[in-house]
Formats: C-alpha cells, sequence, structure tokens
C-alpha cells in the first residue's frame, strides 16, 4: 500500500528538515511526500532540494495561506491508498509508516488510524488526547490531534474527506480542524482505532506553563466545530457541549484552586473562554 504524506507549511525550516530526515530512514518506503509551501522567500527550498533524490517528492508553492485550506489542496494531488497530514513541526519513529500498513492489514474494518503523540526523543505524550491502551474509539472519546490521523482512503466516504477552510492556522478559528474532519467521518460509521505503539513526536508547545495565548487561540476551533455540528442538530453534540463548555474546564478550574496552582487557573480559565468565544462567532456568521 502506498501512503501520501500531505505536509503544509509556513514560516519553519529546521523543523521541516527534522521531518524530513525522519520520513528518510522510514522502514517502509513505499510513500510519497507532498509539500505545500506557503513561503513567499523561498525558506526552504534549499533543504527540500537533497531529499528529491531520496524519496518520492512533490514541492508544490502556492500564494494562499491557511493549514486547512493547504492541507486540503493537497489531498488532490495525492497518489496514495492511505493519506495523512503530518505538521512541520514533528518527527515520525523510523517504524511509523510500516506499523501503519500492518494495523489497515490487520484490521480489514479500519478506516482511521491514530498514532501516540509523544514529546521528543520521550516516552511522555505530548500534544492531543492520548492513551497508554490501545482501543477502537467512537465521538465520544475522538483520540489523537490531526498530525497523528491516518485515512484509508478506500474504507471512507470520499465526499465527506476535506478540510474544512474555516478552521486551523490561518483560517477564522485557529484551531479543531483535525477534530472537526475526525468527528464528521466517525458520525457516518467510519472504524477508527488508537494505538500507542505507533509513535510520533511533537514538541508539547501547549502546556499551560507556556502561557495562556496559545490555549484561547485553539480552543476558539473547539467551539466552533461544535456549535458547526449544533447547528445541524446533531443530538450527540449535546455531549461535547456538556464536556467541552462546562464539566470539564469548570473542574479543572476547581482542582487549581484547590492546588493553589495560578498558571493552570489561568490556562484553565482561557480554555473556557476561547471555547464559548468560537461557539458564539460560529454561531452568528453560520446557519444549520
Amino acid at each position: 500500500m502506498k501512503i501520501s504524506l500531505v505536509l503544509a507549511t509556513l514560516g519553519r525550516d529546521q523543523d521541516v528538515q527534522v521531518f524530513l530526515e525522519s520520513v528518510r530512514r522510514q522502514t517502509y518506503q513505499n510513500f510519497e511526500l507532498v509539500i505545500i509551501d506557503q513561503n513567499q522567500d523561498g525558506k526552504i527550498d534549499g533543504i527540500v532540494g537533497p531529499f528529491k533524490s531520496c524519496m518520492e517528492l512533490r514541492h508544490i508553492k502556492v500564494n494562499f495561506t491557511g493549514n486547512a485550506r493547504a492541507r486540503d489542496y493537497g489531498i488532490g494531488f495525492a497518489k496514495g491508498e492511505i493519506i495523512a497530514f503530518p505538521d512541520d513541526d514533528c518527527a515520525y519513529e523510523t517504524d511509523v509508516l510500516e506499523k501503519v500498513v500492518a494495523e489497515f492489514a490487520r484490521r480489514k474494518d479500519l478506516s482511521i488510524l491514530v498514532a501516540g503523540s509523544y514529546d521528543l526523543a520521550s516516552s511522555r505524550f505530548s500534544i492531543g488526547v492520548n492513551s497508554r491502551k490501545a482501543h477502537y474509539f467512537s465521538r465520544f472519546q475522538m483520540m489523537g490531534v490531526e498530525f497523528t490521523q491516518f485515512f484509508e482512503l478506500d474504507r471512507i466516504d470520499r465526499k465527506q474527506f476535506y478540510l474544512d477552510h474555516d478552521f486551523g492556522i490561518g483560517s477564522k478559528y485557529s484551531g479543531g480542524e483535525g477534530f472537526e474532519l475526525l468527528y464528521r467521518l466517525l458520525r457516518i460509521g467510519s472504524a477508527a482505532f488508537y494505538t500507542p505503539d505507533i509513535k510520533i513526536y511533537h514538541p508539547d508547545k501547549d502546556h499551560y506553563q507556556l502561557g495562556t495565548a496559545r490555549m484561547l487561540m485553539y480552543s476558539t476551533g473547539v467551539g466552533a466545530y461544535i456549535r458547526k455540528f449544533a447547528n445541524q442538530r446533531d443530538a450527540f453534540i449535546l455531549y461535547y457541549i456538556a464536556r467541552k463548555m462546562f464539566i470539564a474546564p469548570f473542574l479543572k478550574m476547581l482542582l487549581a484552586l484547590v492546588l493553589l496552582n495560578r498558571k493552570k487557573l489561568s490556562f484553565s480559565f482561557y480554555n473556557l473562554v476561547g471555547v464559548w468565544r468560537g461557539f458564539l462567532a460560529y454561531g452568528s456568521q453560520h446557519t444549520a
């Protein structure tokens, strides 16, 4: 099976090189890398060039920005049976693609495979929703994050396989694009499996100790995608309204107060503010 890796990038160079090195060392080599380059200054030209001789690589320059839009554009160039959207600051363990193909071959019902997200060169989990236990999951317990998701294109509804351009960095709502796609596919019955044995490395940039601005920015996307499905009268999204907009943030703030952890309290508060901000903003601009 051929794997298509669609990498949208803007503003990074050395991180891109780290990722390219990680895919060059993959034990499974039947893959292509499609780079959607949103830089206007040739920032990564010298980095990408040397890798063209050791892997199937397409370097496509575009004159627009937006992570979801770039990834969606890259889907049109993908030729593989499996597709993924790595971040431009992540890295793959050497056996990631080998294990991905093995899981899809082993599980004939599987449409979506989600890997674990780990802090760089560490056994500690990084961003996204992770677990030490491998398991199938539904839209009530969505796992991973967008750069850990792999999709078997012959086993999903291709009409539903697209990125909503309203979500993600450079869009109206700076986050939530991966979960919006995942929820949409799970809603129509796609089977999804998570395993921590497939390791993708990503710095833990969203930890509360690094400040609240990033949480406020990304959480608007969460609130917006919740409102999107609420506008569609999706009864199941009531679970996320209760969990993300009421129960979880208030419990986290209460715990922070008990522990006298001001940074965690601030982080949880801005998470709540961001979710509600996205929910209300999306609701005022979109109809069902």
